[in-house]
């Protein structure tokens, strides 16, 4: 591991620039520097979702997804870098078809609730989604790596069967939308 943080500011950034991995340096709102940055928000929504009760098989599904978005993290601050492999994204479709398989087949849309863990879960996932468009607009300009996008989309189809999911485990069960509540007025 390169050098150690051991003093938290440097005033570096009061330029309104960050540093990249690279050493390189870029503007605070460079789409680098969004993709990233709302990739670490994601991370740490799902901090904030592990902070809740939930099964232990998701408990350690999410951990081990915080450290991939931690390494994706890097793979968008250091331009050239690979850190997301194709068999990371092959396990999220394994762990999508594991948990999505019991579930009952979709008729109605799902509003984001459940119970707290259900509705940090959607939280998580809608970061999940703008990391995702933001790391796509970086990739009109810049090179992303499209194992970063893939990533990015098949976690946050995950994130949405586990709060399918954990709704259902915290007995709160889905809040389906009623497209038919609002009756046209004679």
């Amino acid at each position: 591991m390169g050098n150690r943080l051991s003093k938290i500011y440097t005033k570096t950034g009061d330029d309104g620039t960050t540093g990249l991995g690279d050493g390189s340096r870029v503007a605070k709102d460079s789409a680098r520097v969004s993709a990233y940055g709302t990739v670490d928000e994601a991370n740490s929504a799902i901090g904030v979702l592990l902070a809740t009760d939930l099964p232990d098989d998701v408990r350690t599904l999410l951990t081990t997804i915080q450290h991939q978005l931690f390494d994706l993290g890097g793979e968008l601050c250091i331009p050239g870098h690979a850190a997301i492999e194709d068999a990371d994204i092959e396990r999220l479709e394994q762990q999508l078809d594991h948990y999505n398989d019991p579930l009952p087949p979709l008729k109605d849309f799902i509003l984001p609730g459940g119970g707290e863990a259900a509705a940090r879960c959607h939280l998580a996932r809608t970061i999940v989604r703008r990391a995702e468009r933001e790391s796509v607009t970086l990739s009109h300009h810049d090179a992303v790596r499209p194992q970063a996008i893939r990533y990015l989309n098949r976690l946050s189809d995950l994130l949405f069967v586990l709060a399918r999911v954990l709704a259902r485990h915290s007995g709160h069960g889905e809040v389906l939308w009623q497209h038919e509540r609002r009756k046209p007025q004679p």
